[in-house]
């Protein structure tokens, strides 16, 4: 049990003991002035007043404590997200600086370089989104027609570059013969889909195989879905995924590195194009599925 988990359970049985002398106190005074009308609903009163208070105490408490550990969890991991590949451009231009190395070398240290750097700035980004996107309220952003179908299938061969994958890995689907066309804002979506392909990916292990298909299930709706066969996540943290700096609590999730920012910003940019987005899991071990829904743009 750690420090915070700890606290949690120590607070949780001080306002037990609390409630408990609190209900001792109450039926003393009940015995005492149990001829006293007034007084016997004055102390009634008081009683559930003070019931309410340590119970809105304690669940505040609690919630703080755990806001406050999410927070510690996000530090030190978007710490290790920025030392790492710090440390490593380090390391190259030192070797660079104090040898002589051949040309292959020196490209291969370039190539890892370059994909540093480009860690670095995902990160960068990814925090600079999130604060971004808390911010905007919805409709500040410039929208126009985009087509999600042709905006995903740039997604797909872009995470496929980006993550080194064979060409099968992540399949492109097209269910329906219909118009896949939203109002929005092209760059936030393409950052919608692109963090539900990383997320796909990163939590699939060595064996990727994730599947993108696009529907229009009704004649104002269009569905992006982003299905993998990864971790899975359990049942009861569904709902929790989307929240601000919340990482899932697995053993197989924890070993993978993240921000806790990707998901919140898909919640958010997809509130603010007056959508939603949900996950579907069976439980860990039998992947996930993510499934963004936009307002479909009909045509006149």
């Amino acid at each position: 049990m750690t420090r915070r988990q700890k606290a949690i359970a120590f607070f949780v049985a001080l306002c037990v003991l609390l409630v408990a002398a609190t209900v001792s106190l109450n039926i003393g005074w009940i015995l005492i002035t149990g001829r006293q009308v007034a007084a016997l609903i004055l102390g009634i009163v008081l009683f559930g007043l003070i019931i309410a208070g340590l119970i809105v105490y304690t669940v505040f408490l609690v919630m703080e404590i755990r806001r406050n550990e999410e927070h510690d969890t996000f530090i030190n991991s978007v710490t290790h997200e920025l030392k790492t590949p710090i440390a490593s451009l380090r390391l190259y231009l030192e070797t660079l600086q104090s040898r002589t190395v051949s040309e292959e070398q020196r490209r291969q240290f370039y190539d890892v370089m370059l994909a540093d750097a480009d860690r670095l700035h995902a990160t960068v980004d990814q925090v600079l989104k999130a604060g971004a996107v808390r911010e905007k309220r919805r409709g500040t952003s410039a929208h126009a027609p985009v087509d999600v179908a042709t905006l995903a299938r740039d997604s797909v061969d872009l995470a496929i570059l980006r993550h080194h994958l064979a060409p099968g890995a992540i399949a492109f689907e097209i269910h329906d013969e219909a118009n896949f066309v939203v109002r929005g804002d092209a760059e936030e979506l393409r950052t919608v889909i692109a963090n539900l392909l990383d997320n796909a990916v990163k939590y699939s292990g060595q064996s990727v195989k994730v599947t993108v298909s696009i529907a229009a299930p009704s004649p104002d709706t269009v569905w992006v879905r982003v299905h993998d066969q990864g971790v899975g996540i359990p049942k009861k943290q569904l709902k929790r995924i989307f929240n601000r700096f919340y990482r899932v609590q697995t053993r197989a999730v924890k070993q993978v590195k993240g921000t806790g920012l990707g998901l919140y910003i898909v919640r958010a940019i997809a509130r603010a194009h007056g959508g939603r987005v949900f996950a579907q899991s069976e439980g860990e071990g039998h992947g996930a599925t993510f499934t963004l829904e936009l307002p479909r743009l009909v045509a006149p």
